[in-house]
């Protein structure tokens, strides 16, 4: 069944009025970055990578702050979706959104790092730790972690997946989102 949104009812959003002001202005106006030139770039160290011919090579890895703050800006998109799934009692897309969320905001960090995303197999724990991620944040993402589709249709038909999950444990999942969120937002606004 298709629902849509009728603008005549408020959805819950249970953020502060600052985190939503911040999300709205990334998901309206974008993001303007400064120019920085070469001089104000910080050095960072050259990491060895084997290169398909199984030569090894330095390579200088910089960070991408554009690229970390606009895949942020997704994952905040994925965020407000998970809510909007909650209120409609889509439970398992709730839980879906939740993980692509956390999973979007964590490879933002390895962006603004590395300039690359981390490769992992979906469990969002290695993906944490991937990117030193304390361990209350790596908690919440093993939480979050059998919400892959390819993982929880391996044991839950689609038409169950939202009996199985039910509107408690999805606020959870939501909680455990934002806690991700608000980490990986107060590393990637500062950078």
């Amino acid at each position: 069944m298709s629902h849509s949104y009728d603008g005549m009812h408020e959805l819950p959003y249970e953020g502060s009025d600052n985190e939503l002001d911040t999300i709205e202005q990334l998901l309206t106006q974008g993001i303007t970055l400064h120019d920085q030139t070469q001089a104000e770039t910080p050095n960072r160290p050259a990491l060895n990578t084997q290169e398909e011919d199984d030569e090894d090579s330095s390579v200088l890895l910089e960070g991408d702050l554009q690229g970390a703050l606009a895949l942020y800006a997704e994952s905040a998109q994925d965020m407000a979706t998970a809510t909007v799934e909650l209120s409609l009692g889509r439970h398992f897309a709730c839980a879906d959104f939740c993980n692509q969320a956390v999973e979007k905001a964590v490879q933002s960090l390895s962006l603004l790092r590395s300039g690359r995303r981390t490769s992992y197999n979906h469990d969002l724990r290695t993906l944490g730790e991937a990117v030193g991620a304390p361990a209350s944040i790596l908690d919440a993402l093993e939480a979050l972690t059998p919400f892959h589709p390819e993982a929880f249709y391996a044991d839950t038909p689609p038409e169950e997946a939202d009996e199985v999950i039910n509107a408690e444990q999805a606020s959870q999942y939501i909680q455990y989102a934002r806690t991700v969120m608000r980490w990986a937002r107060d590393i990637v606004m500062k950078a």
